[in-house]
């Protein structure tokens, strides 16, 4: 017999106790706790979102029926299993008939002593690390393994659950790991075809199984069974239901959409102003200069400073950038070597992870200690915005020579995480460190907004202004097919925000198993692999170029007539050029959680063959981008049937339904324009471009601002919304 409590509904099984809260937009909050308690931790970082009590009661044989706005849910009053079916009586998902769930409890434990740890220092990658090889612990408190069994529609795909780095697409009968890694982002969503998506509540492990007509999501230390279920007329609808839960995405500054340069590493002041010197001089569009890990004294890794032998006056040096129209972005890390004055702070006050020197980012004390550093040592010397590096903030599976399967990385980070952190947590560090950076940063400069790049996020980072890149990668033709997949992969997932290395981290062949590039320098061969990565990446929310091995200037590929060094500049030129339309493309996300990048099926979804396109994808509402991720120019591209398209470049009209084969030269990619859009484009002289390609109803929102002004937390936005369509102009500004 259904209760209903607090605008929930329960239902007492022989298992335990289930919950059903039904919410806007038809989400569903569904829930299952072995003694009735729901823990209100559980789920704790969620945006309220309005409970709907516009619902009907129906009483069928042995089963009841919420009837509600959107969908109806049924539930199975013998076994407490759930459908969410449509309107029409269209089935959308099922739980398992018989046994849908599982919870087996655990107990959670904790470093009884720091002194008794037995620690090991490992020279990583990512600097020398400590890891906790044995220690006595302590019991702190009980959660539960829970496994809830689906069954999926036959035809059904399903992508999502964050960055994969094995060119994942369709999950469908797989198993897929979600934790977190270098190469590797875990989100704890993921949609369907049959337009809805699955989040998870948890900050803990995850895993998703399908084999042998069984199909599973398992996590590995939650109060209790949770999970949203969120319906949608569309996927992007299903996206949006997703940011109201976890929070809308933070505005980015119009300068994070131009070009980021960086590498590693600049060593020195004088280097880091001769590169900027030279972008101006070659007249190359130019946003940002990172500067990568070592601005701290040799031998005091994570310290929060500069190493005044070589930034001898930092404050000198972004001045100089500043006048130059050029952002300085550093990286910062969550560990500090034990010989710095940054780690005896946090020693003192016990801020550390246990047997680590990495901050504890889940202790609010300690994420204000942390940023204090930042603002006392960083700040005053002019840094825009910030690289959150190695914020996993472990990564165990680059302790190896030989590659580890899946399983085993899956397994080491459960243990390496579950030693330091709370196992519950223990996915969601990034998201912290992340929060960590945003409050510091909108109290000490509230008239500037937040730009984080970190290699690690969660379910909620879209809203402290991160940005997510896919972590170390190797340069190969087959690295950048999987780079496509992994950036739509993050973009079903949720994140707006996404980055790689253009060219790749790596270049040449290392000995450990993730040094595998396929170059032995600037080839090229590497230099046309190069263009075409540019040229994607040209494409992408977030334009930056990063790698070791060779450096990344323009000029490093070659001078003036060199056609490697020609498509260079042309890719940067063109990326300025189309900033009114992504600039435009990123206060949609943030204002109405629109999605800037996105799969083909998300726009086309009934049409046959579709979703396994993984190498087009949709760029904002107007543009196709047809990356080119082989060595031969010439590449085939479907037209999707709803629309008619016209070559972005030539203007060439082209109708939709068919497949065609398209020569690319070495300055660009296939780009193709909807036929009923409106791109708007920036002129050499500072005048925007109303580039219209014919098409019923052709219509665009143009955001524009004078600033970097954004009170984001007040509910307040400087941004100007000027709406275009192909007869008129209207001016609103946006509340």
């Amino acid at each position: 017999m259904i209760n209903i409590d607090d605008n929930s509904f329960y239902l007492k099984t022989k298992n335990g106790t289930l919950r059903l809260t039904i919410m806007d937009c038809g989400i569903v909050r569904t829930s299952f706790s072995v003694d009735g308690v729901f823990d209100a931790r559980q789920g704790k970082g969620m945006c309220n979102v309005q409970v709907e009590k516009d619902h009907e009661i129906i009483q069928g044989q042995n089963e009841t029926i919420i009837d509600t706005k959107y969908i109806l849910v049924r539930i199975n009053e013998e076994t407490g299993a759930v459908t969410y079916v449509d309107k029409k009586g269209k089935t959308i998902l099922s739980e398992r008939r018989t046994c849908p769930r599982q919870l087996e409890k655990i107990s959670l434990y904790k470093v009884a002593d720091n002194n008794s740890a037995v620690v090991e220092e490992i020279e990583t990658a990512d600097g020398i690390k400590k890891k906790i090889k044995a220690a006595d612990k302590e019991e702190y408190g009980i959660a539960y393994k829970t496994r809830t069994y689906f069954e999926f529609e036959p035809e059904e795909m399903l992508i999502g659950f964050g960055q994969g780095e094995n060119g994942e697409w369709n999950l469908r009968g797989s198993t897929y790991y979600i934790h977190q890694a270098n190469r590797k982002i875990a989100i704890p969503m993921v949609v369907s075809t049959n337009n809805y998506g699955i989040l998870l509540s948890t900050n803990s492990l995850a895993l998703f199984s399908e084999k042998n007509g069984e199909a599973y999501i398992q996590t590995e230390a939650d109060y209790y069974l949770d999970y949203y279920f969120i319906p949608g007329d569309t996927l992007p609808a299903v996206i949006k239901g997703f940011r109201k839960l976890t929070g809308r995405a933070a505005m980015l500054p119009k300068w994070a959409y131009g070009y980021i340069q960086s590498k590693e590493r600049y060593k020195s002041q004088g280097e880091i102003l001769d590169v900027a010197r030279e972008f101006k001089k070659r007249k190359i569009g130019i946003d940002c200069i990172v500067l990568d890990w070592l601005s701290w004294e040799d031998g005091k890794w994570g310290q929060k400073s500069f190493d005044r032998s070589r930034f001898p006056s930092p404050k000198e040096m972004t001045d100089e950038l500043h006048d130059m129209g050029i952002h300085f972005m550093m990286s910062i890390w969550p560990n500090m070597s034990p010989n710095t004055e940054d780690n005896k702070e946090f020693k003192e006050k016990n801020y550390l992870l246990p047997g680590t020197d990495i901050y504890d980012a889940f202790n609010e004390e300690a994420r204000k200690l942390y940023f204090s550093q930042v603002e006392r040592n960083l700040l005053p010397s002019g840094v825009d915005a910030f690289w959150c590096d190695s914020s996993e903030p472990i990564t165990p599976e680059w302790e190896h020579h030989i590659e580890p399967e899946d399983g085993e990385k899956y397994c080491e980070f459960r243990t390496d995480a579950g030693n330091i952190m709370p196992l519950e947590m223990a996915n969601s560090y990034g998201l912290y460190h992340a929060m960590t950076i945003w409050e510091g940063l909108i109290c000490a400069r509230p008239d500037k907004r937040v730009v984080n790049l970190t290699r690690s996020g969660w379910a909620g980072s879209q809203k402290y202004g991160t940005i997510l890149w896919s972590g170390d990668v190797s340069a190969s033709w087959d690295c950048l097919k999987r780079q496509v997949r992994a950036g739509l992969q993050m973009a079903a997932s949720g994140m707006p925000y996404w980055t790689l290395d253009a060219g790749a981290f790596f270049v040449k062949r290392g000995f450990q198993w993730y040094w595998n590039g396929e170059y032995e320098g600037i080839t090229d061969e590497y230099k046309k692999l190069y263009v075409r990565w540019l040229e994607f990446a040209a494409f992408l929310p977030i334009f930056r170029s990063h790698g070791t091995d060779v450096s990344r200037e323009p000029w490093a590929f070659g001078d003036k007539g060199d056609q490697y060094y020609e498509a260079i500049v042309a890719t940067i030129k063109g990326r300025y050029r189309l900033i009114p339309y992504i600039y435009s493309v990123g206060a949609a996300a943030c204002l109405d959680d629109g999605m800037i990048i996105r799969p083909l099926f998300f726009d086309y979804p009934d049409e046959e063959g579709i979703r396994e396109i993984s190498d087009q994808y949709m760029f904002g509402p107007g543009l196709m981008i047809c990356p080119v991720v082989s060595p031969k120019d010439t590449i085939s591209i479907y037209l999707p049937a709803g629309n008619n398209w016209y070559d972005y470049y030539t203007g060439k009209f082209y109708e939709g339904g068919r497949r065609i084969e398209y020569e690319c030269p070495i300055d660009r990619i296939a780009v193709f324009a909807v036929a009923g859009s409106i791109i708007p484009l920036a002129e050499e002289d500072g005048t925007i471009e109303k580039k219209v390609y014919p098409g019923k109803d052709a219509s665009f929102n143009l955001y524009e601002d004078d600033g970097e002004s954004y009170g984001y937390e007040r509910g307040q936005y400087s941004i100007t919304k000027l709406m275009w369509d192909d007869k008129q102009c209207k001016l609103d500004v946006e509340k």
